[in-house]
């Protein structure tokens, strides 16, 4: 299996609450509750590990705090290569009704300071420069206070310099930045891609036209989800949608993460773009049904692939997809 690099920049201990219905201004007694360790390079790389990807992350991280990190990558056989920084990681909290509707309350993360983005520059540039590097390269997640977009932006144009494809998955601003610096790919959803292209995106042939538009800019693999109504894939060989299959939603927070790691694990696998989708989508289907990451060894996960549908959007071929 490949070797993977998993970058988080501002991870988060995620306070995971499960409730029949969130009572404003009121005692919530939640149904579960469930402490992780996350991120969404974490998230991504849990994944890739799971599906037996030797994996690497790296970022920032509270040196206060640290302790339920390090039996986390110790738990998913993850290297550590993230740089301590002072004072606490951030908790998110999420809480997931069931009705699907998941509310988010995100603490801003660690200020991060020139002293500290080289640290971290040096250890990726350690990972890079050793003797079996990455074969591929994701940056996901917000960006902590003190990392501004021109930092950013320079941090993603020297891993790409290195020439391992570069794979991020960020929102808002740090999106248009990351897209300027022209990856190996991206994942916004529908909103974060109507942001990007300056339209309504509630129409499937806008969210083709934009996902097309973002592949021409530079995009090799330019990945659009939204939600129960499917995913486009933009490549070099071609146009895909995949329509998930029907499940009950109960916790979305994982299910792009997921998404993104199916999708690596086949192109790094080798596999043909409508097997990866295939694969790609069902997990993260899978992901929904519960809190935390999708699992490929749920019993019914080849139920899960065979009603996950895929559509050829067009009759482009030619060479294979790539990183």
């Amino acid at each position: 299996m490949a070797r993977v690099l998993c970058i988080t920049l501002n991870p988060a201990l995620d306070l995971a609450f499960n409730l029949d219905a969130l009572v404003l201004g009121s005692v919530n007694r939640p149904i579960s509750a469930q402490l992780d360790a996350a991120g969404k390079g974490v998230n991504v790389a849990r994944v890739l590990a799971g599906l037996g990807h030797d994996v690497t992350v790296s970022g920032f991280l509270g040196a206060d705090n640290d302790a339920p990190f390090q039996l986390a990558f110790a738990q998913y056989a993850l290297a550590d290569a993230f740089v301590r920084v002072p004072g606490e990681t951030r908790i998110n909290a999420k809480i997931a009704e069931q009705s699907g509707r998941v509310t988010d309350i995100n603490g801003p993360g660690m200020p991060i300071d020139a002293d500290h983005l080289q640290a971290l520059i040096n250890k990726l540039d350690a990972e890079l420069a050793s003797a079996t590097p990455p074969q591929a390269i994701v940056v996901a997640g917000s960006l902590p206070p003190g990392l501004s977009l021109d930092d950013f932006s320079q941090l993603l144009n020297h891993l790409n310099a290195s020439g391992v494809p570069l794979w991020v998955d960020t929102s808002g601003p740090a999106l248009n930045a990351a897209i300027a610096t022209h990856p190996a790919g991206v994942k916004p959803n529908e909103n974060e891609l109507a942001e990007w292209a300056g339209e309504d995106m509630t129409s499937s042939d806008a969210r083709l036209n934009a996902a097309k538009r973002l592949h021409l800019s530079g995009i090799a693999n330019a990945l659009i989800s939204a939600g129960a109504e499917g995913v486009l894939w933009v490549n070099a060989q071609g146009a895909w949608h995949a329509t998930p299959p029907k499940v009950t939603a109960t916790n979305t927070v994982c299910a792009g993460d997921t998404f993104v790691a199916g999708i690596l694990h086949g192109l790094l696998s080798g596999h043909a773009p409508e097997h990866t989708l295939r694969f790609a989508t069902a997990l993260s289907a899978e992901a929904v049904r519960h809190v935390g990451v999708g699992d490929p060894h749920a019993a019914d996960f080849d139920s899960l692939q065979q009603h996950t549908r895929i559509r050829r959007l067009d009759d482009t071929i030619t060479e294979g997809a790539t990183l």
